[in-house]
């Protein structure tokens, strides 16, 4: 019994190892490839825009005064520091609480997991909060709202934000080096 497990074994593991060697059919014209990317092209422009609304009512409904930038992040700074702005490759820190627009749970805050201090430009957090906080510098508190497509996309961050959530950042840069 135990050679043919082995024989079985072996037999599945050279199968996986040659399907896995094989080269993937590529498309093999522009048209080919137009055709695929085209639908999901569309798909996405009707979520980014449904997710647009739905922000724009949660503004006029909470009354934030919330301005959209070209990118699609929902802003506004709410105190003006007097410090440091925060620029690429510089390390910002920064008291945060985390929100979901849905239902308003608080999802990540930095009175629990402490102040995050991350490389601004390096790609380490949300697109979303990255654009938003180069538009800080020290002391400044503002809120941002990001669309699924600048958080955590189609997929949640597989713990508290669930798949294509919208998210609340309340944020305060505390330091910039």
């Amino acid at each position: 019994m135990g050679k043919i497990a082995y024989i079985i074994s072996l037999s599945l593991f050279l199968c996986l190892l040659y399907s896995c060697k094989q080269e993937r059919p590529k498309p093999k014209s522009e048209e080919e490839v137009l055709a695929y990317k085209e639908p999901l092209v569309k798909v996405n422009q009707i979520l980014v825009d449904k997710d647009s609304l739905r922000i724009a009512r949660y503004n006029e409904r909470k009354k934030l005064g919330l301005t959209v930038g070209l990118n699609g992040l929902w802003y506004k700074i709410e105190h003006i520091g007097k410090g440091d702005s925060a620029k690429f490759n510089k390390v910002a820190s920064i008291k945060y609480k985390l929100y979901l627009l849905e239902n308003g749970k608080l999802c990540y805050s930095s009175d629990s997991a402490g102040i995050k201090s991350f490389v601004v430009g390096k790609d380490n957090i949300e697109s979303g909060l990255d654009i938003g906080i180069r538009m800080m510098r020290e002391g400044d508190k503002a809120i941002f709202v990001l669309p699924p497509n600048l958080a955590h996309g189609l997929l949640g961050d597989e713990n508290c934000i669930p798949p294509r959530s919208i998210i609340i950042y309340e944020v305060e840069l505390l330091q910039v080096d």
